[in-house]
Order: C-alpha cells, then sequence, then structure tokens
C-alpha cells in the first residue's frame, strides 16, 4: 500500500515527517547520505563492473581511434568517468567515460587546433558544467525539443558510421562528414581485402552474439558482445592477416598534458559551448533513460531474450537521478580528464543499461569498473595491442548507426516533428552539431508559428441555420478570412459557431463580439460552441464549470438547461450524468438531496450559465429561472450524455473486462449517501472496486437476524472468489443515518429502517462506553456528537468484519488487509484509519488526514492498488464500480446536517 502521509503507528495526535528509511522523496532529488559513510559493494555490484569494463575497454580505444586522439586518452576518461563521475553524479547507475556523441566534435578539435589545445577546451567546458549545475539549470537543458536531441544524435551517429566505414575498407576518414560520403567511390575502387573482411567479421559477430540459441547460447551471452567480437576478430586477424594495422598505444612517458588554448577567442568559446552542449545533453538524457531502466528492473519488466547481458528482475529499487548533481559530477570529471590528457567525458546509454541489465544496485558498479579499466591501462598494454583497428572501427560504426534510432523517428512523426527531426539531421551531417542544433530550433520555432496561424474556417447551410466551424487558433492572422467568412453570412439569420481551438487574441474577439452583436441587433439568433463547451470571454471559475465527457457536473446539473424551439442546439452545453447529491444509491432515479438554500444556489447557477457567448442570455427573458428536469426525463438524458461522451472512452475498456471477468483489487463498503461518489474519491475506473453500499455502511455481524445476509454474501463472494486484497469501511460526514441512530426512542416505529439501524446499535455503545477511547482526527477533536459517532462506526464495523469466517481466514494467512476511512463532504478531504487501529491490535483510534503528493509525482494517494491501464483513472465518475447494494438501501435524500429524527431519514 503505497501513500503520500504516512499512517501512524504512534500514540500522539499529531503526525510526524515521514523517516529516510520510508524511500519517500521528491522525484530527481540527491539520494540521503549513507549511513556510516562506508562504501558497500554487494555480489550484484561486482559482476556488473565487470561486465561494464569488458565492454568499455574496446569502445573506448574505438571512440579515440575515431576521434583521431591518443589511444590512451580513451582509457583515461574512461577510468576518470567511472571513478570521478560515479562517486560525485547524480544518478548512480550511469557509466560515464568517452562518447559517441561527442566523437564528431572532438575529433574536429584535434583537427583544428590539436590535442593539447583540444584538451583544455574539455577543461573549459567542464567548469562550465559545474558552474550550470551550481545554478541549478540541468532541468532546464531537458526544455529542447526532443525532435531536436534525437536529430542531433542521429546526425552524429550518421557521420561517425560515414568515418568509421573508411578505417573498416583500410583508408583514413576525411574532415567532414560530407567528404567521407563523396571519397566512398573512390575507395571502393582500391579495395583491400584485410580490413574489410575483419570488420565484416566484426559486425556479424554482434549481430549474431546476442540471439545464439539453446542452452550454449544462453552461457555465452553471458560475455558482452562487443567484448566477443573483437576478440574473435583480434584472433582471426592474428591467424589470417598478421600485417593488418594494429592498436599503437604509446609510451606514458610521451602522453600529452593541455597547454593553454591559442586562436580566436570567439571560435575557442564556440568550442567550448559546443562541447559543453553535446556533452551535457547526453549526459542528461542517458541518466532520465537510466530512471526508465532502473523503474521497469524494479517492476520485473527488463527481461530481454536478446541482451548480452544478465538480467536481474528482482533487483531492488534505486533512487531516481539528481540531474544538477550529475552535471555538476560530469564537470568535475571533464576538467580532471582534460588535465590528464583524457577525451572529453559524457554519460553513455551502451554502457549505463548494460550496467543497469547486469544487476548494478549502487555507484559501486561504475566506481569499480573505471578502476578495472585503471588497471587494465597499466597491465594489459601487450594484449589491447592484438587488436586491429579495423574491429574497433566495425564496433564505433556500429554504435553510430544504433544512433539513429527507429522508435525516436516513429515518435516524432506520430507527433509531426519529422521536419524538425530531418533538419537537425542534414544539418549536423552538412555542416557540424552546432549548426545543427541551430537549424533544428528555427526549424522548431517556424513549424510552431505555422501551426499557430493555421486556421480552417468553413460555412455550412443547415437549412436556414449556418454552422460556421473555426479549426486552429485564432489569433489576428486569421482575422481576415473569419471576417470573410462571416461576412458571407446573410444579416438576421441564426447561425451556431463552433470554435474548435484553445487560444483567441484580442482582435479575434473584436471581430466575432462586433459580428455577433451586429446579427442579434437585426433579430438573429447566435450560439457559440467549442470541444468543452467554454464560452467566449467567460471568466476563468466559469470556464471549469462545463460538462466534460467523464465527469459532466458542477454543482451540478449541465443538462437541466432545456432546448428551445427554434433555438440551435449546443450538444456540447446538453451533457447529462448523475453527480453527487442527484442519486441517493446504486440502481435508483436521480433525486435532489439539497435543501432549499441550495436549490436556490443552483437555480441561479443555471441561470447564469444560460448567458451567451457575449454575456447577454441565451433564453427568452433574461434572468428567467430555467425549470429542471426531474424523473424519467433527466434519466433519459444522462444516458444518453453518457451514450454521446464517454461510452466511447471507456468501450474499449469495459469491452476487456468483459472478456476477462471483474478482478477488482478491494471491496469498499460505505454508505448509501448520494453525495459520496467512491469512484472519485478513490481515482479509480471500471473494475477496480467491488462496492457495496447500504445505509450507514453497516456490516451485521455473523449471526444476525435473517433478512440482512446481503452484506454477508457481498463479504463472503469478495474474498473467496475474487480474492480482493483489502476491505475498506467507509464512513463520512453528516451521515443521516448516525444521526437518526442517535435519536432514536423507546417508541420509535418498528419501520424496515429501524430494524437495519439496529446494527448499528454497537457502534452508539462503543462511543458512550468508557472502556474504549474516542475516535479522534488527527490534529482535531470530532466537530460533535454526529461525528464522533460516524468515527466510531467505522471503528465497529471493522471489528464485524473480522468475526466473519472468510475475513479471518485470509487475514490469518495475510492475504487480505482491512481499512477504516472517513471523508469529510464539506471539507473534500479524505481521513484513513491508523493501521494499528485498522488491524484491531492498535490502542488510538486516530484518523490520519490524506494530503496530496509531490506535484511531479504521476499518481497521488493509493488506498490500494487503483490502477488504470486504460489511462482514465483522472476522468473517474459515478458508475465506475461493480455496485452490490444491500436489501435495506433507501432511495431518498439523506438527511440535512442537524437532522436527527428516524421519521426524516426513511423515504
Amino acid at each position: 500500500m503505497s501513500a503520500c502521509v504516512r499512517i501512524r503507528h504512534d500514540h500522539t495526535a499529531h503526525s510526524s515527517p515521514p523517516s529516510r528509511a520510508s524511500g519517500i522523496k521528491r522525484p530527481h532529488s540527491p539520494p540521503p547520505p549513507r549511513r556510516g559513510g562506508r562504501f558497500r559493494i554487494a555480489g550484484a555490484d561486482l559482476s556488473a563492473s565487470i561486465t561494464v569494463f569488458l565492454i568499455a575497454v574496446p569502445m573506448s580505444l574505438g571512440l579515440a581511434v575515431a576521434m583521431d586522439a591518443p589511444l590512451e586518452a580513451g582509457l583515461i576518461s574512461a577510468a576518470i568517468g567511472g571513478i570521478v563521475a560515479g562517486l560525485l553524479g547524480g544518478t548512480p547507475l550511469q557509466v560515464s567515460g568517452p562518447s559517441a556523441g561527442l566523437t564528431v566534435v572532438t575529433a574536429e578539435l584535434i583537427q583544428i587546433y590539436g590535442w593539447r589545445t583540444t584538451c583544455a577546451i574539455t577543461i573549459g567546458a567542464g567548469l562550465l558544467q559545474i558552474l550550470l549545475g551550481s545554478l541549478r539549470t540541468a532541468r532546464g537543458a531537458l526544455a529542447v525539443s526532443p525532435a531536436i536531441v534525437h536529430g542531433t544524435l542521429a546526425g552524429i551517429g550518421v557521420a561517425i558510421a560515414l568515418a568509421q566505414l573508411h578505417i573498416v575498407l583500410g583508408s583514413s576518414p576525411h574532415s567532414s562528414a560530407a567528404a567521407n560520403a563523396l571519397a566512398l567511390p573512390e575507395q571502393l575502387g582500391r579495395l583491400s581485402p584485410a580490413a574489410p573482411l575483419i570488420g565484416a567479421l566484426t559486425i556479424a559477430v554482434l549481430v549474431v552474439w546476442p540471439r545464439l540459441p539453446g542452452r550454449i547460447g544462453r552461457a555465452v551471452r553471458r560475455l558482452p558482445a562487443a567484448l566477443a567480437s573483437v576478440a574473435i576478430a583480434t584472433a582471426v586477424a592474428a591467424v589470417a592477416a598478421p600485417g593488418i594495422a594494429r592498436v599503437d598505444l604509446p609510451s606514458w612517458r610521451s602522453h600529452a598534458l593541455p597547454e593553454l588554448p591559442q586562436g580566436p577567442v570567439l571560435a575557442l568559446a564556440t568550442a567550448v559551448f559546443t562541447v559543453l552542449l553535446v556533452a551535457s545533453l547526453e549526459s542528461l538524457l542517458a541518466a532520465v533513460a537510466v530512471d526508465k531502466l532502473t523503474a521497469d528492473r524494479a517492476a520485473g519488466r527488463t527481461a530481454d531474450s536478446t541482451s548480452p547481458v544478465p538480467v536481474t528482475p528482482a533487483a531492488p529499487p534505486v533512487r531516481r537521478s539528481d540531474l544538477d548533481r550529475e552535471l555538476r559530477g560530469q564537470g568535475i570529471a571533464n576538467v580532471l580528464s582534460g588535465f590528464l590528457g583524457g577525451l572529453p567525458v559524457s554519460g553513455g546509454a551502451v554502457r549505463s543499461s548494460a550496467n543497469v541489465r547486469a544487476g548494478a544496485t549502487s555507484r559501486a558498479a561504475t566506481v569499480l569498473h573505471g578502476v578495472w579499466v585503471l588497471l587494465a591501462a597499466g597491465l594489459l598494454v601487450t594484449a589491447l595491442e592484438w587488436i586491429p583497428l579495423a574491429a574497433l572501427a566495425a564496433l564505433v560504426m556500429v554504435v553510430g548507426f544504433q544512433m539513429v534510432n527507429y522508435a525516436h523517428i516513429r515518435n516524432v512523426h506520430r507527433h509531426r516533428e519529422f521536419l524538425v527531426y530531418g533538419a537537425t539531421i542534414t544539418g549536423v551531417v552538412l555542416f557540424g552539431v552546432l549548426e545543427g542544433v541551430a537549424i533544428g530550433i528555427a526549424v522548431a520555432v517556424a513549424v510552431a508559428l505555422h501551426r499557430l496561424a493555421r486556421t480552417r474556417i468553413t460555412v455550412t447551410d443547415q437549412g436556414g441555420q449556418h454552422l460556421v466551424v473555426v479549426r486552429g487558433q485564432l489569433t489576428f492572422l486569421a482575422v481576415p478570412r473569419l471576417s470573410r467568412a462571416l461576412g458571407q453570412l446573410p444579416r438576421g439569420g441564426d447561425a451556431m459557431v463552433e470554435l474548435d481551438g484553445f487560444f483567441m487574441d484580442h482582435a479575434a474577439y473584436e471581430t466575432i463580439q462586433d459580428w455577433s452583436d451586429a446579427q442579434t441587433a437585426q433579430g438573429g439568433r447566435v450560439v457559440f460552441t467549442g470541444r468543452s463547451g467554454g464560452r467566449i470571454a467567460e471568466p476563468a471559475s466559469a470556464a471549469h464549470s462545463c460538462c466534460r465527457p467523464w465527469t459532466p457536473w458542477r454543482n451540478h446539473h449541465c443538462h437541466d438547461r432545456p432546448d428551445q424551439p427554434g433555438r440551435p442546439v449546443d450538444a456540447h452545453r446538453t451533457r447529462a450524468a448523475f453527480a453527487p447529491g442527484e442519486s441517493f444509491s446504486a440502481d435508483q432515479g436521480p433525486t435532489d438531496s439539497g435543501g432549499g438554500a441550495e436549490a436556490d444556489a443552483r437555480a441561479a447557477e443555471a441561470a447564469d450559465a444560460s448567458a451567451g457567448p457575449t454575456g447577454r442570455s441565451d433564453t427568452p427573458g433574461d434572468g428567467a429561472t430555467v425549470p429542471r428536469r426531474t424523473g424519467a426525463h433527466r434519466l433519459a438524458s444522462g444516458l444518453s450524455s453518457f451514450q454521446r461522451n464517454t461510452a466511447p472512452l471507456v468501450r474499449d475498456e469495459l469491452a476487456r473486462l468483459a472478456r476477462e471477468g471483474q478482478r477488482p483489487s478491494q471491496l469498499f463498503i460505505t454508505c448509501a449517501d448520494s453525495r459520496l461518489v467512491t469512484s472519485m474519491i478513490t481515482a479509480s475506473g471500471p473494475g477496480d472496486l467491488f462496492t457495496v453500499r447500504n445505509v450507514g455502511n453497516l456490516v451485521p455481524p455473523p449471526g444476525a437476524e435473517a433478512g440482512d445476509d446481503s452484506v454477508g454474501a457481498a463479504i463472503e463472494y469478495a474474498v473467496d472468489v475474487l480474492k480482493v486484497e483489502s476491505i475498506t469501511v467507509c464512513g463520512h460526514s453528516g451521515c443521516g443515518a448516525m444521526q437518526a441512530l442517535m435519536s432514536t426512542k423507546p417508541d420509535t416505529p418498528r419501520t424496515s429502517l429501524w430494524r437495519w439501524l439496529r446494527h448499528g446499535l454497537p457502534s452508539l455503545e462503543r462511543m458512550t462506553s468508557r472502556h474504549h477511547a474516542w475516535a479522534r482526527i488527527s490534529g482535531r477533536l470530532p466537530a460533535d456528537e454526529v461525528e464522533q459517532l460516524c468515527l466510531t462506526n467505522v471503528v465497529q464495523q471493522l471489528d464485524h468484519l473480522r468475526a466473519h469466517e472468510s475475513v479471518a481466514r485470509r487475514l490469518a494467512e495475510g492475504a487480505l488487509q482491512l481499512h477504516g476511512m472517513y471523508f469529510h463532504v464539506g471539507e473534500a478531504q479524505a481521513y484513513l484509519l491508523a493501521e494499528g487501529a485498522s488491524a484491531g491490535s492498535g490502542v488510538d483510534e486516530v484518523f490520519d488526514r490524506v494530503g496530496p503528493c509531490d506535484p511531479n509525482h504521476s499518481r497521488p494517494y493509493d488506498i490500494t492498488d487503483l490502477s488504470d491501464p486504460t489511462g482514465l483513472t483522472e476522468l473517474s465518475d459515478p458508475g465506475d464500480h461493480a455496485a452490490v447494494s444491500a436489501p435495506t438501501t433507501v432511495a431518498g435524500p439523506a438527511d440535512p446536517p442537524g437532522s436527527g429524527e428516524l421519521e426524516r431519514t426513511s423515504a
């Protein structure tokens, strides 16, 4: 059971803040300090570090070859990225090192400024990363359009693949992607077979290795495909092509360190900014991807039959990333890498995903991988020098091709941003990374302006009434076309204007306002509608009063205004559905539970809602009160609204439930009061709750006299057949049943309601007994005796529940939980009974307030698992549940506050 507030276990009346051990924290926030300050290494971290090390060594050497940098620089940056960024970064499982995304940028810098100045540029970029991380700007970096980001990485991937293809063919790459593409025909004309064959063998092993079948295939797939391909290619080259070009690691004594940059200041600043931009974006995107991979692994969804590394679906969850800390850690790593003569460092998606899938649980795996790389740089020089350059080039070329991700292309195409994506790729390939990003931003802005200015206006004659449909946003750019379309309508005629957009500027509003005034002055009638039923120039508070398909009510009667003869009907304004206070119980006709004052307020609101889009009344006679529909007319209107607005949204989900049957997670026992909408207050959807509603949310104890078996039958069915995981008893404020129970007198008529309310007498006795502590609401005492009885009744009914044989059996097995809940209707506030009291073991009966979660959380409070796979959870509405009403349910309004007479509670 997840919660956004702690359920109390102590005996105090005040809630305490969650402890660090509870795991409750803001997303993307720093993890708490490790107790004791000790660096612990788990077995899973050790094995994961070895897996990542075996991938990182050939990858680092290959990227150094691709950048035309000293080969030892690749190993330096891999070691520093693992150790420094691993210790100081904000993403525990992200593995940093030389990056494929920086390949083209670094290669160009080395060619223009030389290696030592490039190291100085890396230091400058690192210092800026530290500054930006300290200013907490990391989150803002993700505001760039995903089409631009993915287009940039794809363009870099294309440039990498074109450059490495020349090395695979036995030659050297040229200075730009365009030059590499133009030189390919000439290179193919003077091909030597050794290097292409070794490169082809490397690519073949990379592709086939993760797909080896059978038991032997599962065993050998534990070795990373990158290491296996390079090892096999090295062995074959040693026998078949001894003269092929190989890795040449110079002596560490000749390793070049940075020098003060020399060149035009503006050009150097541009170079620093480019490295900063690419390295930061790639690191932050990789951090977000690692969070998703970690969450999927925690949910047991990371099993992949084609994965070259072992999968650990039961691995413990890891805290989410602190992106600002990650940016600072990357900056420190870049500063040290530049000082020691290493390549620029950034988070890598390939190594990080391998780390997660290998079962890493902490930053120890990342740090250990850096230690292994450092040891290999000093102890395995001889072995590394046997690796053919063609094998490393083929490995990096495959990585470049993988950066052109088909899933990204599909997503940007679905969101109609392929033009931005394609322009960014083209700009990166032809002109460079920074230029490509600038082109992508320019195209994205142009596309956004085009969409904002694109407005379609159509006019249709519907037999004496004209329909004007406006699709898109109404800005001053659309005013000429709008004026021309409205001017074609006959003066003084009836018209309906449908506005299908979410923005209208002042110029467009003035145009529509003047035309509407002219039409009305000449005897015409104008109705304005929209997708959400909103009106032009209505205040923001009124904008929320429109009906929505899934919750078509707000005090409450969007469908109460009758259609008027000769008037065009606004379908969006006549939606209907039952709302809180309209239907006393499931399967009953709608009744109004409000008193006279509330009815007057609703009538006034209905009169206000009849005002037209320009503030004038749409009904004959300003200020006239509109009669409200009652009985079967309102029932039919509500059903019609459901079929029109809501049924299309839920048809697929209900069809699935019809095929698979109901599998609710919770039995919810609550009062039949019409103001209590269980689906709304629990944010649940169809199939989530098995609901029992009766007067007073009572649970008759086993053995009660005949005629009260309905609740017991529902409990047995939910527990034994549906296998629900929890049962909640929910009381509420102003309960008429509790008021009637307190006012019962010896001469009270022996009606059906009286016989049912006798099951609440134990609650009344419990409240007046000295042997039980009074139930309390956290932070305050109950407002009066009625509220005290409502709270005590919830606790007492939980005791009745435990007496049922099926419930007691499941509780003993640990397969069932009981929860007490209280809902204050006037405050729209839920309270949960402390876990100890709900389980029957607590001393204090305290109902704790349930507060909203952090805004970054996608789901607020969750009593049980009320998940909704259709995504309709936010649109929950009355009628979502499999409702079972006890035969004691009374069709009639709940008692108004202050009523305590039994006669007034009955129908």
